[in-house]
């Protein structure tokens, strides 16, 4: 099945650097795909070269299995939001989105129509007169989105929409932005910078660094499978928990052994004896009785009071460590005792910093 938008080996070189280098992926119709990592990674130049602002080195761009690379801007039927709304403040709600359709010579009546209908579906009907002005940001997201899906584009390129809002605002927009696509079956392709859009919106998320997309996955995935460290850390809040580690492998058996005599007994994986990381999250970390088995004593520096939930800082060996724990009394000082889940643990090569897949193995009591 053709994809509807597809990029095969797209590189962009500025002055010597790689900027993008082979990228590929492809979007199915109706998706909600995020292009997510750092300032700097390539991401506003991949949408620049998508939407036709910026041509690309190498590489071919489709949409719906045509190749457009050399298909201007205007012609290439692509939706474009940016980080500012360019709401027309002094033209009403109506005339923002009858102005594209007026370029593109539709006449008045059907204008009309137009406007009306999809001022139903996004929610804009019982403010059409009012002047752009005048609207709060929900409303000019909104306005901007229906400006520019009224041109049917095929597909709508997203360019960090919600960057300047506070996060308020950005919490509520991003439950109405995924409404709007859902009910439209529109596809999108939304570029950001920010892990909690990316994972709270998307189908299917890819992470950028340095110009290469290091990963394609679900958000499920991408947060509990990601390849490699930099995804690992890039990804979660609070931010995962890279614990020193030593594998030992025995003939067919493997060992991770931690500080404090903790082992976790496993098969062999395709990893070297020697030193390594164990990813752990915060909120697979427990708070258990002291004394209990596979338990670590760790002593409490401070904690981060977040009302639902306490983030704890620890101390394990030389470096702190965050806990997700329930709120409560706890003195700073205190001696904690810490089980890792183990079924949410991942093992990092330190040579390669690629996660290595492996089975726990139980221990018969």
């Amino acid at each position: 099945m053709v994809g509807k938008l597809e990029l095969k080996r797209v590189s962009k070189r500025f002055a010597g650097r790689d900027a993008v280098h082979n990228l590929s992926l492809a979007l199915g119709k109706g998706e909600f795909f995020s292009l997510l990592g750092p300032s700097g990674c390539g991401k506003s130049t991949t949408l620049a070269m998508i939407a036709g602002f910026v041509k690309p080195d190498g590489g071919d761009i489709l949409v719906d299995g045509h190749r457009i690379n050399d298909v201007s801007p205007q012609r290439r039927r692509i939706g474009l939001v940016f980080q500012d709304y360019a709401v027309f403040t002094s033209l009403t709600v109506r005339a923002n989105l009858a102005f594209g359709l007026e370029v593109k010579g539709m006449k008045r009546s059907e204008r009309r129509r137009a406007v009306e209908s999809l001022a139903r579906q996004l929610d804009l009907a019982e403010i059409l007169d009012r002047r752009g002005g005048s609207l709060n940001m929900s409303e000019m997201q909104r306005v901007a989105m229906a400006r520019t899906l009224a041109t049917e584009p095929e597909l709508l390129l997203l360019d960090e929409p919600m960057s300047n809002l506070d996060a308020e605002i950005r919490a509520r927009l991003r439950g109405e932005l995924r409404q709007i696509q859902k009910s439209l079956a529109q596809t999108v392709f939304y570029v950001t910078h920010d892990q909690a859009e990316a994972l709270s919106m998307s189908d299917r998320i890819a992470v950028m660094r340095d110009g290469e997309m290091l990963q394609v996955a679900t958000p499920d995935d991408i947060y509990h499978r990601p390849i490699n460290r930099f995804v690992a850390e890039f990804i979660g809040d609070p931010p995962i928990n890279l614990i020193p580690c030593d594998v030992q492998i025995d003939a067919m058996k493997m060992a991770i052994m931690l500080r404090g005599g903790v082992t976790l007994p496993a098969a062999i994986a395709a990893i070297d004896p020697g030193r390594h990381w164990l990813g752990v999250r915060p909120h697979n970390i427990q708070l258990v009785p002291e004394g209990g088995a596979g338990t670590v004593p760790s002593v409490l520096r401070f904690v981060e009071n977040f009302g639902a939930k306490h983030v704890l800082h620890v101390e394990y060996g030389d470096d702190l460590i965050r806990i997700e724990a329930a709120p409560g009394a706890r003195a700073i000082g205190t001696t904690l005792y810490l089980r890792f889940d183990s079924a949410r643990v991942l093992l990092i090569d330190r040579i390669n910093e690629r996660v290595v897949p492996f089975q726990r193995l139980e221990v018969a009591a």
